[in-house]
């Protein structure tokens, strides 16, 4: 692994002050040495003067680049190159070469840059990610591949700081393939990919890449004997269900292992969504018996996902039994829960029934939505959710909704209804 010392300073550079030279030097290492085309394209005709008869810049703008104008012609001249740079300049040149880089004005900050990565000062890593972001975000790749490049030589001590800065920056605009290359001359190098970059790793493939690179990146994760975490895991599970990959996902979970702790109910939950996907009920019961007989405790997600798939089945003995369970365990229904309550007995006609079903339940509490957003992802929202939940959020901070109110509300709403529809 190659780990080039950082540039010494010599005492008489530490004591100097800044020497500018007009005599010619040797050409310092440099991002943009050629005009890149993309910078090209973006700069066009702009100059800074042009830019600062701009007409459609807030007054904010126009105060900040006048500061920063103001400060060019003590830092660089025509033709000129700064040696040797006090503490108190590289703050404020560093300043300014991120505003030129935010603004587009790229030949400017490479030229500010060369200055800083050939000085003696150590550099300031917030100043390296803040230019890496800013050539991302005009998707100047080959610049910012340079720009670790030189990083490595002049500063080697940032180095796995800004590989995983921009292995991330590239994972999540979707840039699969250059965050592969990166994170391949990065392991090059020596540098060991941890849990973070690898659970970050899978988690642009699942959402960016398709289901088998997906599902490489997932195989390379275990080789490296790291373990896929919560995020990673949800990740997975969301690019199989928005797949209707179902078979996949289960089959996955179990090599994740259902056993897993620190995962809490997430794994059993999502493989009981895969089966209520498809209305298993069979298959849905008997994995939540395992479920149990593992040690695991249901929670408001598990009990909701059998209540959503018994309420679509119309099997009210199994809804209500799931109710009275919920309840010797001392799970609170939410929104939810009542909408499958309403829902199942709405559809079949059975309104003046529904007092009887809500007897054992707490309407008078406020209504609230507690389930995983992944149990929507696979089986929708019912209609008693999707009326009552914009009446909470329209009104939050305001006005409490009761279930009971919530009720009232839908039921009423859904009788109008169907009187407009009979009477045409």
């Amino acid at each position: 692994m190659f780990h080039p010392s950082p540039p010494s300073c010599s005492s008489s550079h530490r004591s100097s002050t800044a020497i500018v030279s007009t005599t010619s030097v040797v050409s310092p290492i440099s991002v943009l040495s050629v005009p890149h085309p993309i910078e090209a394209k973006l700069i066009g005709s702009r100059t800074f003067s042009s830019h600062k008869n701009s007409h459609g810049r807030s007054s904010a703008q126009k105060d900040n680049h006048k500061n920063c104008a103001s400060i060019i012609p003590s830092l660089t001249r025509k033709g000129t190159h700064v040696h040797k740079l006090q503490s108190e300049d590289i703050s404020t040149m560093t300043t300014l070469m991120l505003y030129n880089a935010n603004n587009g004005f790229f030949t400017q900050a490479d030229s500010i840059w060369n200055e800083i990565i050939n000085s003696c000062y150590n550099l300031d890593i917030h100043t390296v990610l803040g230019l890496i972001d800013a050539y991302i975000e005009r998707r100047l790749f080959d610049e910012v591949i340079q720009i670790i490049h030189q990083i490595s030589l002049r500063h080697p001590q940032l180095q796995h700081q800004v590989y995983a800065h921009t292995i991330s920056c590239f994972g999540k605009i979707g840039e699969l393939e250059v965050m592969e290359n990166t994170l391949k001359d990065m392991v090059s190098k020596g540098f060991l990919v941890d849990s973070v970059m690898g659970n970050a790793y899978i988690m642009y493939y699942s959402r960016f890449g398709s289901i088998p690179m997906m599902e490489n990146a997932y195989k390379r994760l275990k080789s490296s004997r790291l373990l896929v975490e919560k995020d990673g895991i949800r990740a997975i599970s969301l690019a199989y269900i928005r797949d209707k990959k179902f078979h996949s996902l289960g089959s996955f979970l179990r090599d994740v292992g259902l056993g897993r702790r620190n995962a809490g109910n997430l794994l059993w939950n999502l493989l009981l969504l895969s089966y209520a996907a498809n209305f298993k009920m069979k298959s849905l019961q008997r994995e939540f018996l395992n479920m149990l007989e593992a040690g695991f405790e249901p929670d408001l997600t598990t009990f909701n996902i059998r209540a959503v798939a018994f309420s679509k089945m119309s099997l009210f003995w199994d809804l209500h039994l799931s109710l009275e369970h919920m309840k010797h365990n001392g799970i609170f229904p939410d929104l939810v829960t009542y909408g499958c309550v309403v829902d199942a007995y709405l559809d079949r006609r059975l309104g003046k029934n529904l007092d009887f079903a809500l007897r054992k339940m707490n309407v008078n509490d406020s209504g609230v939505v507690l389930t995983d957003d992944l149990v929507f992802e696979v089986l929708g929202k019912g209609d008693f959710h999707s009326s009552s939940e914009p009446l909470l959020e329209f009104n939050r901070g305001k006005k409490r909704w009761s279930y009971k109110e919530l009720i009232a509300t839908y039921v009423k709403k859904k009788y109008r209804s169907n009187q407009i529809f009979w009477n045409y």
